[in-house]
């Protein structure tokens, strides 16, 4: 990796002197280089923008936001690049709520929507313009074009995003004038939350954050096309995987991670989150990321992973395979107990129904099978009534789903888990079953298997859709599938 540029050898007295800037803040730079620097580059100002595809839903989004709170200042920041180590950085992601309501991607920018007397809202989208050649900060900077790449100039920007753009770095200055009530998503630009420390209350701006997490919970045609795009990319994704299993079993977990991570790169924006490659025991840990463990002929994987769309919208797909091909006795009455919890929970998911539905009916499966086997006392009803089964089935069986991979997070409970589903809503159907390698409860056969089934279903207007019904869920389905691709 090259490094940034860094003060020269210093001067002996047989070497002629460098002549250095008047400013001082480039030591080892000459005068000459740095009026070198400032000429002699050809205009690549793009003429021939198309509006990104998602503008119409993106204006759609800011109108709605504006109806919402009239009268109010609102101002949406994207974030700004974090710290990995010293002196490099983690890749840079959009918050969601910006994103949503921009399709903008880059770092320090910021939504504003300033009210105006005659009603409504003046959009401003607040962005970093070209490198400036004239004071060599496209070559000196660490964050200049010449180190990072070309930043779409402000005249670009309002092709693209169709708002009104203008330079964030006069913005701070601009909030700290402001009057009127204003509010903030907050967590993302200090800099621009230090400017509105005291125009802001915390009430006002969760007000606002809650309102743009609800309104992402029905979803428009253009974000069923993305998610539909990420769980066609992750089928993609899961087929690399039983390909090349026996690669995995002579290295392990990390050679399924890495195998995943590539179809996530090369179709999409990233992984939606970090892939759980659990494989053994593994599978018993529910957010299992170290993926570091071996890859067995015998054991299970259990591969809960998804792709992120270069619009941020992620796919969250599970299963659980058997690295040989073939499910034992054991694992399969497992499996099948799982797969039948689940078919009861998408079969729940329909228009007007409670979102809590899917959940209470595979819950009652996986209840009706743990007692079948002599896991836990019944009746059923009195197993349910104290959670007992929840020893082995441990979560939740989904949540919603979009350009977060626990969508909608901070809704609040009497429009999400209290609330009733709708069209366009998409959710995980999700229940597993976990017998920890420890579990002295149950009989040894059964311990170290963890089963997990994960689909992404749409509610339609009448019933649902399985977005990731490309990938096989019977376990014999996945038995011939994983032999056609190994084949």
């Amino acid at each position: 990796m090259a490094d940034e540029l860094t003060p020269e050898t210093p001067e002996t007295e047989s070497e002629e002197p460098i002549k250095k800037r008047k400013n001082g803040l480039y030591p080892g730079v000459s005068d000459e280089l740095a009026e070198n620097m400032k000429s002699g580059w050809a205009d690549t100002e793009l003429h021939d923008l198309q509006p990104i595809p998602q503008a119409t839903e993106t204006a759609a989004r800011r109108a709605a936001l504006s109806a919402r709170f009239p009268g109010d200042r609102l101002v949406i920041p994207a974030g700004n690049l974090k710290t990995r180590s010293n002196d490099t950085e983690y890749a840079f992601r959009a918050s969601v709520e910006y994103a949503y309501l921009t399709g903008n991607q880059t770092e320090d920018g910021v939504l504003v929507l300033e009210p105006v007397a005659s009603g409504g809202h003046k959009e401003t989208l607040y962005l970093l313009p070209r490198s400036d050649r004239e004071n060599g900060e496209f070559w000196l900077s660490g964050q200049g074009e010449l180190w990072v790449g070309r930043r779409h100039s402000l005249v670009e920007s309002e092709k693209l995003y169709g708002i009104p753009v203008s330079d964030v770095r006069e913005l701070a200055d601009a909030l700290r004038e402001a009057t009127g009530p204003v509010r903030v998503v907050r967590g993302y630009d200090a800099g621009i939350e230090a400017a509105l420390t005291d125009k802001v209350t915390a009430e006002r701006d969760e007000e606002l954050r809650v309102f743009l997490s609800e309104a992402r919970l029905v979803k428009d045609e253009f974000e069923i096309g993305e998610l539909q795009k990420a769980v066609d990319s992750t089928v993609r994704g899961f087929e690399d995987v039983v390909k090349v299993l026996d690669k995995a079993e002579a290295t392990s977990e990390r050679y399924i991670e890495g195998t995943f991570f590539l179809r996530a790169r090369v179709e999409g924006n990233d992984v939606g989150y970090g892939s759980i490659c659990a494989a053994g025991p593994h599978a018993c840990t529910l957010h299992w990321v170290r993926n570091d463990g071996p890859v067995r002929s015998g054991d299970l994987l259990l591969l809960d992973a998804g792709v992120e769309t270069l619009t941020y919208y992620t796919a969250d797909v599970t299963r659980t395979l058997p690295i040989n091909g073939t499910y034992s006795e054991v694992q399969k009455r497992v499996y099948d107990a799982v797969y039948d919890a689940q078919e009861a929970g998408i079969a729940a998911v329909q228009p007007g129904g409670k979102y809590r539905d899917f959940h209470d009916a595979a819950q009652r499966v996986l209840t009706e099978r743990l007692v079948e086997w002599g896991l836990v006392e019944g009746p059923v009803e009195r197993v349910l009534e104290l959670g007992l089964q929840r020893r082995w089935t441990l979560h939740g069986t989904g949540h919603m789903l979009g350009m977060d991979v626990h969508d909608c997070a901070a809704a609040r409970v009497e429009s999400y888990v209290d609330g009733t589903l709708e069209p366009g809503m998409v959710l995980t159907v999700e229940p597993g079953l976990y017998f920890q390698a420890d579990d002295l409860t149950v009989p040894e056969e059964y311990r170290g298997i963890g089963v997990r089934i994960e689909d992404d279903i749409l509610v339609t207007e009448d019933g649902n859709r399985n977005l990731s019904a490309g990938l096989p869920r019977r376990s014999d389905e996945v038995e011939a599938w994983m032999a056609s691709l190994k084949g």
